[in-house]
């Protein structure tokens, strides 16, 4: 595809990948902002009520947004719309890196706790409880439509002519972009539990070993289209088909690292949701074993003072006497 006005001419190079991508309307990168400048208002709010959030769940959110942006305020976004690797690469980040560490600064609970205290904002969190609970929710977030939804931005896309129409404009390539994103959050919602969800009450599955099976189901379908790309011997979309000439790109050979793109990036968020599971599992008994214990000692406390208060009364005059 021949680049517009706003799109790379010059041969991709790593300064030009990162460099600062000017568009007509960033709406992505516009987006991002808005999402960091109201979790900081929330942040803010908490802390004018003397409420502490933690530092982590900021630095997570901040990364998240940074992610966004260093793939669509950057050259990758321009190049993205001339090399299928490039957009591969868009593809991969903001669906499945940036959901999970969106979802790490725990937004809903931000939002829920930052609307307690004062009539007005009260109302507006039994507005957002309503929505959150809500059967379109509970809809969106059962794992057989998050699975649905993500075989869609796989197979449904890249297998399809949607890909080619979306990509045949700037709205359509920013919706795809956001679509990315918004179907990995449902899914990283749902497999990590760290903010409040509309799960229905009774589940078949303990919750971890739910989270666990959600995570995992998803990873041959993901293996699979990664080395279907990779092995293809024709083009599975045509936009990629004409790329501007003197670059020296082979349309099949790109879309081949694409797919190894892809299928690397499997392993990546797999590993760190389990080892964040796992870490969550080992708090939560570290928790659990610390209260037990001070059951435990708050009791033996009661009936060593009760015994001591028995000594007391036998030895005090005429205690022991009917």
């Amino acid at each position: 595809m021949s680049g517009s006005m706003w799109m790379p001419t010059e041969p991709p190079s790593l300064a030009r990948l990162i460099g600062i991508h000017l568009q007509p309307v960033p709406v992505v990168p516009a987006i991002a902002i808005a999402l960091l400048a109201l979790y900081a208002l929330g942040v803010v709010v908490l802390a004018r009520r003397g409420d502490r959030w933690p530092v982590s769940r900021v630095v997570w959110w901040c990364a998240g947004v940074i992610s966004i942006l260093a793939v669509t305020a950057t050259g990758l976004d321009g190049y993205g719309m001339e090399l299928f690797s490039v957009h591969m690469v868009q593809h991969m980040v903001l669906g499945m890196l940036t959901p999970l560490l969106l979802v790490m600064g725990a937004p809903v609970t931000l939002l829920l706790r930052s609307l307690s205290g004062g009539s007005r904002r009260q109302a507006i969190r039994r507005s957002v409880l309503v929505v959150l609970h809500s059967r379109v929710m509970r809809t969106l977030t059962h794992p057989l439509v998050i699975v649905t939804l993500f075989l869609f931005s796989l197979y449904g896309l890249y297998f399809t002519p949607v890909f080619d129409a979306l990509m045949s404009t700037m709205w359509g390539h920013n919706l795809m972009l956001l679509h990315f994103a918004a179907v990995g959050g449902l899914y990283f919602w749902g497999v990590l539990g760290i903010d409040p969800a509309p799960r229905p009450r009774r589940e078949i599955v303990s919750a971890p070993l739910r989270r666990v099976l959600e995570l995992t189901v998803t990873l041959p379908f993901h293996a699979f289209f990664g080395v279907a790309v990779m092995m293809s011997t024709t083009l599975i979309v045509g936009f990629y088909a004409h790329p501007i000439a003197g670059w020296g790109i082979r349309p099949l050979a790109d879309q081949q690292t694409g797919g190894g793109i892809a299928w690397a990036f499997t392993e990546i968020p797999t590993l760190a949701v389990l080892g964040i599971l796992f870490w969550r599992a080992q708090r939560s008994e570290a928790r659990m074993n610390a209260r037990v214990e001070a059951r435990a000692r708050t009791r033996a406390d009661d009936e060593l003072g009760a015994y001591n208060a028995y000594l007391s009364q036998l030895s005090s005059p005429g205690g022991g006497s009917e």
